[in-house]
């Protein structure tokens, strides 16, 4: 999601943070995008490198992919809990602070009620997680991933509760 925002030859390789970053202007602001090279429920050691205080972490926004919600949605949330997400627990437990911004975008299958048919048990979510998109599956992702660039530059034009109205209603 964040080579959305950026070129992907943008992104350099920050040794002392494992992460790849990238300096970017969304609209007026400067925004440093930060994409650990660490597994997931250590990406919080990146983040750390770059949110240094609790009132820095407020202008956090972490961008991750979510099994519980059907492919091509996004939600946008503030100061909630990790959910169970391991990447999410790590960076809580890094920045010391639940309270920043949250984008999570849908990557499961659709049910026929419409909500997402998500793996059970380990393996099959070892499996799902490890995967490959099919070809439908990688259109869906590239519409999602301009909901959620939209997103972002409503919240730093608008502010984080815009956002959410605009976002998260559709």
């Amino acid at each position: 999601m964040l080579f959305a925002l950026s070129d992907r030859e943008n992104f350099k390789l920050d040794k002392k943070a494992n992460a790849l970053v990238a300096k970017e202007k969304i609209g007026k602001e400067s925004v440093t995008l930060v994409a650990p090279e660490t597994f997931m429920n250590k990406s919080g050691n990146a983040v750390a490198h770059y949110v240094k205080s609790v009132k820095a972490a407020q202008k956090l926004i972490v961008i991750y992919d979510d099994f519980n919600l059907p492919l091509g949605r996004i939600r946008i949330s503030f100061n909630r809990s990790s959910g169970g997400h391991n990447g999410l627990e790590s960076i809580i437990k890094a920045v010391k602070t639940q309270a920043f911004l949250r984008i999570r975008v849908g990557v499961a299958p659709e049910n026929a009620k419409g909500n997402a048919k998500t793996p059970h048990g380990d393996e099959k979510i070892e499996k799902f997680i490890l995967g490959e998109f099919k070809d439908d599956e990688m259109k869906e992702i590239k519409k999602v991933s301009k909901k959620a660039i939209e997103g972002i530059e409503t919240i730093l034009k608008e502010g984080k509760d815009k956002a959410m109205s605009v976002v998260n209603a559709g």
